[in-house]
């Protein structure tokens, strides 16, 4: 079967657009003046710090952690990535990346749109130190915003779906109720509902805020994936971090197909005994932004602004590892279809 999306062929086609953008900002071996004397220059490398749900959500932080480990095999340096720790505060996390950025992390990544209000403090501190944030926007000369076209992935996917489900009810499990999933969330109702008007979509998010555990409690994610089988969803598309490996674990057990979603979760190994049940997994380079961003500020050429990825760039995409997507008639060319649609414009995404 032709190859739908890799997740490597992603990283290099981000790595080919965020790295021909206009670069802006000071870099590591800048002499201008500093606010914070305390500032070391930057000589260490890349340093993480990860959303809840921290390392083995095997999504969106692991996505950020293959960014890294790809990083310093590349150039050698040395690198850190850090935990989140419960119940924590905007200061909590400003003063995490501000460690980080005063031993010498150059650049210092924020994962996760939960980090905005503290880098963007951490940032005007340390004004020599790219920082850089992903899934928000945050203005200053040093930060580059690594945002995602998600509705455009997940639109691929409810196309997936509609083209598998036998029941005609399929259903969406959001971790937070936030506008970044949403996104997901409207992309992937519009793709099933363009592909196959009369399928029902079933949406719920698990928690209101992320401090109640929805990016982090795969129990939230297996009762409400169970609620939704039970009412006859047979197919679970699921934007909920560490959360949905509970959706996958209730799909697999009911016999009923699951989507992953930011890594290819077909090939995470600590998942390896659903796999025959995730059908597919809306892709998000995430690893690609990490690096491209810290290549940049290893090149002396640090990126600054927005930088968007979406699916003309190979930033966001749809896996295709599991051979059974292949037996299920019609769908690969609905999904080859509609990516080339979105690409030119004639399909237009909607991300709420």
């Amino acid at each position: 079967m032709r190859r739908i999306a890799s997740l490597t062929r992603i990283a290099v086609g981000v790595a080919s657009l965020a790295l021909a953008a206009t670069a802006c900002g000071g870099t590591s071996s800048d002499s201008n003046s500093s606010s914070n004397s305390s500032e070391s220059g930057g000589d260490k490398g890349l340093a993480i710090a990860y959303d809840v749900g921290g390392k083995g959500d095997q999504s969106f932080n692991d996505a950020a952690f293959s960014g890294l480990e790809k990083a310093k095999k590349e150039f050698g340096y040395q690198t850190a990535d850090v935990e989140p720790t419960d119940n924590e505060t905007d200061a909590d996390k400003q003063q995490r990346l501000e460690s980080l950025a005063k031993q010498g992390y150059n650049p210092v990544i924020g994962i996760g749109f939960a980090y905005g209000p503290a880098l963007e403090k951490a940032a005007a501190k340390f004004p020599k130190t790219t920082f850089g944030i992903v899934d928000s926007v945050v203005e200053g000369k040093n930060v580059a915003s690594l945002v995602f076209a998600e509705q455009e992935s997940s639109y691929l996917a409810g196309v997936a779906a509609a083209k598998a489900t036998k029941s005609n009810t399929v259903g969406f499990i959001g971790g937070v109720d936030v506008p970044l999933i949403h996104k997901f969330e409207a992309g992937y109702t519009q793709g099933v509902k363009d592909t196959k008007p009369g399928v029902k979509v079933l949406s719920q998010y698990l928690t209101q805020t992320a401090a109640e555990g929805g990016f982090s409690s795969p129990d939230k994610g297996k009762a409400a994936a169970e609620g939704q089988i039970e009412k006859g969803a047979d197919v679970l598309y699921s934007a909920a971090g560490l959360s949905g490996q509970g959706v996958i674990e209730a799909a697999s057990a009911a016999g009923v197909w699951a989507i992953g979603v930011d890594s290819d979760q077909y090939k995470q190994e600590a998942l390896a005994k659903y796999k025959d049940k995730i059908l597919t997994s809306a892709l998000k380079d995430v690893g690609g932004a990490v690096y491209t961003l810290s290549k940049s500020v290893h090149d002396g050429k640090p990126l600054a602004g927005t930088q968007t990825f979406d699916l003309k760039v190979n930033g966001v995409g749809l896996a295709d590892s599991n051979p059974k997507m292949a037996e299920i008639a019609g769908l690969t060319a609905a999904v080859d279809k509609a990516k080339a649609a979105i690409i030119d414009g004639s399909i237009k995404v909607k991300t709420s």
